[in-house]
């Protein structure tokens, strides 16, 4: 019988040949699979997990917006695919949708922890941060400035956090440290929990919280407790690494450094375009901008139905009569009219001032047609102008749930008094459109609601002085006049008889 131990020259042939068809077959395999970026482009879509909030993705006015949801887009057409975004509900599914590799990357402004490089990739750091102490300012408590000052108390993180993983690494050294894991909040949740005094403290990213400390008066950090940590995306781990190659070249490039200084600045200052009333600003804008748009806005509340007022106020309260005008979400004009509302009203320029008057009072008489006509007037007018701010999804998404409160969704007092509840996790994860601004829709309408006043005001005084002069046989023209001249021009424009 044959034996390849009889003749070893033909062991080591048949070796030989079974290495050379071996390498042969894996060459073969190599040849016909694709990288992990060419399978991407191939597709032609980029698929990326994140989270539905004020730092990541959320809609506005019906269009996607967030820092990262603008910087995924910015990538995917630098790979020349479509962006699919796929919406965790909270970090454990986040973390599993990329285990599982069901997205190629997720982007949720995440720190990357130890613990997090153990079982994922990173990408390059486009952001440092620190975790930091929470609380309220209370008269006679002291702000905590040990780790030591926050035992006994009410101390709260989310669950699956890397802040919960520093807790957890600090137990050791500091074995009275206890705290709770909250599962149905998130990071502004529980902003709002410590602000309501339900919690003393939370931990939280100093970047989060300088963007979002504006929303909570009296909220105030201290104590950091580790070392600035880098913020990036990640993504599984890939032996040919060629996703991550490309994301070092899209993060490299002048455009991406100077798109995410932008997004910066438009998603995480502090100053909010929705500050409080401005008495002397409102009526400088007045003399100086809006005299020469007031015929627009006569001719637009005359073929609309609209008071002229009404459509001047939430003009200012857009753009403050701005025509170059951009919000961070890219709309513009001086009613900042999106893309989509353009193109419904057949506005071609929304910068000219004509077009952005004229199309944002036909937008709004079609919003305006979406509201129930059982609403009485001014809550239906109020209704209104929150669905041309925040989007009608939402609205109905806060009126649904002033209903489910026991409230009445018909009441505008009562759908203002919910719609901050669509910043919180635990109400926006339960509705159709998700997170949204909520606060912003209640200061929008109050903001309106105070120029209509002003201008009416500006109105009914410099009429009341007009007729006092033509009373006394003296005319506006005249040298002794008290009547403001911003005043006069307006009465005279709308009223050219007196």
């Amino acid at each position: 019988m044959f034996s390849s131990r009889q003749y070893p020259h033909i062991r080591a042939l048949i070796y030989l040949i079974s290495l050379i068809l071996i390498t042969f077959v894996l060459v073969l395999i190599g040849l016909n699979t694709s990288s992990q970026i060419e399978t991407i482009r191939k597709q032609g879509v980029l698929r990326v997990g994140t989270l539905n909030n004020p730092m990541a993705y959320y809609l506005y006015r019906a269009e996607p917006a967030g820092f990262e949801y603008e910087l995924s887009k910015a990538f995917a057409d630098f790979l020349g695919v479509e962006l699919e975004l796929i919406v965790a509900s909270d970090l454990q599914e986040l973390f599993d949708l990329q285990l599982n590799r069901s997205v190629h990357l997720i982007a949720a402004n995440l720190l990357v922890t130890e613990q997090r490089r153990r079982k994922l990739e990173h990408g390059p750091v486009y952001r440092y941060s620190a975790p930091t102490v929470v609380y309220r300012v209370r008269q006679g408590i002291p702000a905590p400035e040990a780790v030591e000052d926050l035992y006994g108390s009410n101390l709260a993180v989310l669950a699956g956090s890397s802040h919960a993983d520093l807790l957890r690494s600090l137990s050791d050294e500091y074995p009275d440290l206890v705290w709770e894991e909250k599962t149905e909040n998130d990071t502004i949740d529980l902003m709002r929990k410590i602000h309501e005094m339900e919690l003393d403290y939370t931990i939280m990213d100093t970047f989060l919280f300088d963007a979002q400390s504006s929303f909570f008066p009296g909220l105030r950090r201290t104590l950091l407790l580790d070392d600035p940590q880098p913020v990036s995306w990640l993504m599984a781990r890939n032996p040919d690494n060629t996703l991550k190659t490309q994301l070092q070249h899209f993060f490299d490039i002048r455009q991406t450094k100077d798109l995410i200084a932008d997004l910066e600045l438009r998603y995480f200052s502090q100053q909010n375009r929705l500050n409080f009333f401005d008495t002397a600003s409102f009526r400088q804008h007045l003399q100086e901008r809006f005299l020469s748009l007031q015929e627009h806005f006569l001719q637009a509340a005359e073929e609309t139905g609209f008071e002229w007022p009404l459509l001047a106020a939430l003009a200012y309260q857009e753009s403050h009569w701005d025509p170059d005008a951009v919000s961070p979400t890219g709309v513009r004009g001086i009613m900042m009219l999106t893309n989509a509302a353009a193109s419904e009203v057949d506005v071609t320029d929304r910068t000219d001032p004509a077009q952005s008057i004229f199309g944002g009072a036909r937008y709004l008489s079609n919003v305006k047609k979406k509201i129930p006509e059982r609403i009485s007037e001014p809550d239906h007018t109020w209704f209104t102008l929150a669905a041309y701010n925040i989007g009608y999804g939402h609205l109905e998404d806060a009126r649904r749930l002033t209903q489910n409160q026991g409230l009445n969704p018909d009441s505008w007092e009562d759908v203002r008094s919910v719609l901050p509840l669509l910043t919180q996790e635990r109400y926006y994860s339960q509705l159709r459109y998700g997170y949204a601004r909520g606060h912003e829709p209640v200061t929008y309408v109050d903001n309106i609601q105070k120029y209509i006043e002003i201008l009416e005001w500006e109105i009914q005084t410099s009429l009341a002085k007009a007729l006092e002069e033509t009373m006394n046989g003296e005319g506006p023209e005249n040298e002794g006049s008290n009547t403001s001249e911003t005043g006069d021009r307006l009465l005279r424009s709308i009223s050219p008889s007196l």
